[in-house]
């Protein structure tokens, strides 16, 4: 199931949700059907890339190496 964004008009409050294409989700905060899809924010082409080696390189500074390869954890 893909994750949605979506406006309350009762409660005003945001939340994302996972819901299938035939599903009317309720607002986890007030209940309401009266959920706005919001239109999803894309990444720019690339910066995923830059965005996965920054985490990566925050994530060695801090030691935490679970999630390198061991040829990575080498250098």
């Amino acid at each position: 199931m893909p994750l949605y964004s979506f406006h309350c008009a009762k409660c005003d409050s945001d939340v994302e949700l996972l819901v299938g294409s035939e599903q009317r989700p309720a607002c986890p905060n007030c209940r309401s059907k009266k959920l706005q899809r919001l239109v999803s924010r894309v990444a720019a082409p690339g910066k995923s890339r830059d965005l996965i080696k920054a985490a990566r390189s925050q994530a060695a500074r801090e030691g935490h190496f679970s999630n390198y390869s061991r040829s990575e954890r080498r250098g």
